[in-house]
This record gives C-alpha cells, structure tokens and sequence, in this order.
C-alpha cells in the first residue's frame, strides 16, 4: 500500500465549488444587488434602518448576496464618524421559537463563560436582557436571521424586535432586522403585525436560468479546474440539469466538484458529461438521505405514500389522494394516522427538501390546490425508504408495483 499523493490532475483550488467560497465578485444577481443596496442605502445615511426579509429557494444567492453586500458595508461606513455598525448573523436551523433566537442572541453577544442556559427565564426576561445587550453596543445593528422561517409561528421576537426602539427599550441602538428564507410560503403565515415590520422591504431571488448557472460555472472553474479539465459541453450539462431541477447555483457547483471527483477517481485526463451524469445520480441519493434525516416518522410515512403512488403511475396526485394513500400505509404500519392539514405540512416540508415537487393547479370554483410527484429518481427515494422504515411487506408490494408499470 503506498501513501497519500497530492493529486493536481483536475483540482486546481476545489474549495472555489464549496458553499462557503466567497467570490470576489457575484455573478447574475446585479438587480437584486442593486435593489438591495438601496434597502441598506439609510445606514450609510445615518438613518435607521430598513427591515429586510429575502425569500426564494435553496441556492439562489440570498446568504451569499448578503455576506458579500455586508462585508461592503462595514468596510464603507467606517468613512463616516457618524455611522457605527455592528452585525450580528444567527442560523435558525435549529431555533424553532422566538425564545430560543433571543437566547441565541444574548449569548452571541455575551463573553464566553457568561452565557444564559437554554432554559429556566420567563421569556420578557429574555428579550430584556437582549435589550440590554443591543443598547450596550449602541448605534446601528443589523440582525440576520437565516432560516428563519425554522422559527414557525411563534415569532413574538419578530414583532417586538423592529419596534424596541419605538416602544422605549432602546435609546442608543437602532436596529434592523434582515430575515432570509427559503420557504415561499413563510411570509404568509407570519402574524400580520409582523409582516407589517420584518416585511417593510421585500426582496425575491428567483431561479436562475441555465445560461446565468453556465456563466457561474465558467467562473468558478477558471479558479478550481486546472487547464483543459473539463470537456466541451460539461458546464452546460451541469447548468442545464441544475436548471432544470431547483435553479440552484449551489446544486451547478455540487454537480461540477462531484464530477470531477469521479473523474479523479477514474483516472480520467479530464470531466466528461458522463461524469457529470454519475454525479448527478449520486447527489439525488444523498439529497433524499440528508432530507429523510430531517423527517419524523410521519414524515417518512408521507412520503412512503408518495413513493406508493408513483409505483402505481398515479403521480402527480392532490394531496387528498396522497393522505388515503397515507391512511393505508399508516394501517400497514399499525400506526394511527396523523388529520391531513399535519399531513399537508409533511408534504411542504418535503417539498423544501427538495424530495418533492409541488404543481399549482387553479380550478375556478372549486379553488387552487396542489399536485405532488416525486422529484428525485424513484429508486433513489424506494431505497431510501426500505433503509429507514420497518415495513419491508410494504416496500416490497411498492416495488411489485413499479415493476409491472415499468417504473422501476
């Protein structure tokens, strides 16, 4: 067995195709630069703050516009006396209530070792020692809330945070409060006091197109690839089926380093669309098994339902006849089945992970509803579902079904 060799036959800078590659530039969002500079425009004027909320879906640029937009701005209002900006970004990944982001936040802004436990303070008794640690920092903050649609509907933080200083719990400090979130649907289901506040400046980020993901690859490949490592065509195929699927530019980027790892791995002289299409097969594996890490056991049992519908080519299928499909595969689980509107929040949860795809049908009279379908490789989801699910009867009549419909 020989060592470990640095390998340079591909790669020239891979971390360039990471997420957390900052360019020195940002390609195909120039609008919605410009349209979110304008939001921040008051802070270099020395005025208070916009409210900002960003929505679109995973991979269109919202987190990585407003690094990029935010490094610029703390660079730039140090030319003004008058101006001091503190930042101050929390993930709400794993923050579910508007208590736990204040916790958050009092301990991002505390010293390590003086920090409030996660439990035991009336949750006014929270938000005011939040105050007390804005105020002592004093001139404008801006809080950045990613995911933080993870904070559902109980966004108490959400209204007083924006009015703290209205409202007398602030003197010194003006803040402001960017949400970003990938769930279209957030914004609605948020308090309308809140949407009045958080909402106060709008910003979508939209799919991007195949040519825009073509033109960040290239870009992008100028700094990871080595010369000649990558065959005509192989960025466009990456744009394309990126396109094609979510929009996403991280998904382009996955798709190109996933490539050319493969090509590494074979030896290969240079990526190739077949490379590209192996890559493809393995990150719609890994997309259900990082989403079916994420579901409940209901969850897991929705989209069983699913999975059991497109076996038996009745997909795309209303969420009424997914939920009867549920109830089955519930009795076959000796499980009592969840009422639909949980079973509903499943099929949006499934949809943000990407492992669904959701169709508006608008019917006049009878109103709007949805269609789902899978929208990862039917295989993928059916093996995911026999590793993470005890009902191999089950399993195994779904995959009888996709045999005889040619599905499988």
């Amino acid at each position: 067995m020989t060592g470990f060799e640095r390998n340079r036959s591909i790669f020239a800078n891979k971390d360039a195709l990471s997420e957390s590659y900052q360019p020195d530039e940002l390609e195909e969002r120039d609008e919605e630069i410009a349209d979110y500079m304008d939001a921040l425009q008051p802070i270099v004027d020395g005025w208070e703050p916009n409210n900002i909320f960003l929505y679109g879906n995973t991979g269109v640029g919202k987190t990585a516009v407003t690094e990029y937009l935010l490094r610029m701005l703390e660079a730039d209002v140090e030319a003004y006396d008058d101006v001091a900006l503190s930042v101050l970004t929390l993930n709400c990944n794993t923050l579910t209530s508007s208590y736990q982001v204040a916790i958050a936040m009092v301990n991002a802004l505390r010293d390590p070792g003086d920090e409030l436990s996660a439990t035991g303070y009336p949750q006014q008794t929270v938000f005011t020692k939040l105050y007390s640690e804005l105020e002592a920092l004093g001139g404008t903050v801006l809080v950045v809330l990613d995911e933080i649609d993870s904070i559902g509907d109980r966004d108490e933080l959400l209204y007083e945070l924006p009015r703290a200083r209205a409202n007398g719990y602030l003197e010194q400090t003006s803040v402001g409060v960017i949400g970003i979130s990938n769930d279209l649907q957030f914004r609605d289901q948020l308090d309308p006091r809140v949407q009045d506040t958080l909402c106060e400046r709008e910003l979508q980020f939209p799919p991007y197109e195949a040519p825009e993901l073509a033109n960040i690859l290239a870009s992008r490949a100028k700094i990871a690839l080595t010369d000649d490592a990558c065959a005509d065509g192989v960025l466009n195929l990456c744009a394309a089926l990126a396109a094609r699927d979510s929009g996403s530019a991280r998904q382009a980027l996955d798709l190109l380093r996933l490539a050319g790892e493969t090509a590494e791995s074979a030896d290969a002289e240079a990526i190739e669309e077949h490379h590209v299409e192996d890559a493809r097969h393995k990150l719609n594996a890994e997309r259900v098994e990082e989403g079916m890490r994420e579901l409940t056991v209901h969850g897991k049992l929705v989209l069983l339902a699913v999975v059991s519908k497109e076996a038996q080519q009745k997909t795309p299928c209303r969420g009424r006849d997914v939920y009867e499909e549920y109830q089955r595969v519930c009795d076959s689980a000796t499980t009592s089945p969840l009422v639909q509107r949980s079973v509903n929040n499943h099929l949006a949860d499934l949809r943000m992970f990407g492992i669904l795809k959701a169709t508006e049908n608008r019917s006049g009279s009878r109103g709007n509803y949805h269609s789902y379908e899978l929208n990862v490789p039917f295989r993928s989801a059916l093996e995911a579902m026999g590793d993470a699910l005890p009902l191999a009867e089950t399993i195994e009549q779904i995959r009888k079904y996709a045999k005889r419909n040619n599905v499988l």
